[in-house]
């Protein structure tokens, strides 16, 4: 073999070598697009934990107790697994807080929005001039520092002797405004005094 075949083969195999590893460059996805098998990872757990919001006034305005809490990895916000809830009421009202519990929980990164998923059942007791009520219904979107609620499902409110139902709702917690938006369909029996 002379030197100069010798010269033309390394060439020639420095090329292939060249082409193989520029292919392998051009076809390789780039690690932002590459996808991620699986939940996203959690940043840190809680397990058996309250955790306490407060509002821009330093007045609490929730409490959130549950068995399990993630922080998910790339987001502040934090999912909760069964969480039992208070939303408090404005100070000085004279309402008492409304109490609760869902299959699931979602706190915005703020704290200042919480999603109540799954079945959500809510609870506030009686007070002067004002019976117990209840609010049955899933997926719950809570603003507590503005004391309002909102659900687009199936809900029904119960509240003395009255018991409303209907698809969707929003409400004002510490003016006691509920507004209820489609098929609604109420049943007011008379107090018995």
């Amino acid at each position: 073999m002379t030197t100069r075949h010798l010269v033309t083969t390394l060439v020639l195999l420095a090329l292939a070598v060249g082409g193989v590893q520029l292919l392998v460059w051009w076809l390789t996805p780039s690690p932002a697009s590459r996808m991620q098998a699986g939940p996203p990872r959690s940043v840190y757990t809680l397990l058996d934990f309250t955790l306490y919001g407060y509002g821009t006034d330093g007045k609490l305005a929730y409490r959130m107790q549950a068995p399990r809490l993630n922080r998910r990895q790339g987001d502040a916000s934090l999912y909760l697994n069964q969480p039992s809830f208070l939303l408090a009421s404005r100070s000085g009202s004279g309402t008492p807080p409304w109490t609760g519990r869902s299959d699931f929980g979602w706190i915005s990164a703020h704290g200042d929005e919480l999603k109540l998923q799954g079945q959500v059942l809510m609870h506030r007791p009686a007070y002067p001039g004002a019976a117990a009520a209840s609010i049955e219904t899933r997926d719950l979107t809570a603003w507590p520092p503005q004391h309002r609620v909102a659900t687009d499902a199936r809900v029904s409110v119960h509240q003395g002797t009255a018991t409303m139902t209907g698809t969707g709702l929003r409400a004002r917690l510490d003016t006691k405004h509920l507004e209820l938006l489609h098929d609604i369909h109420g049943t007011f029996q008379p107090s018995s005094k």
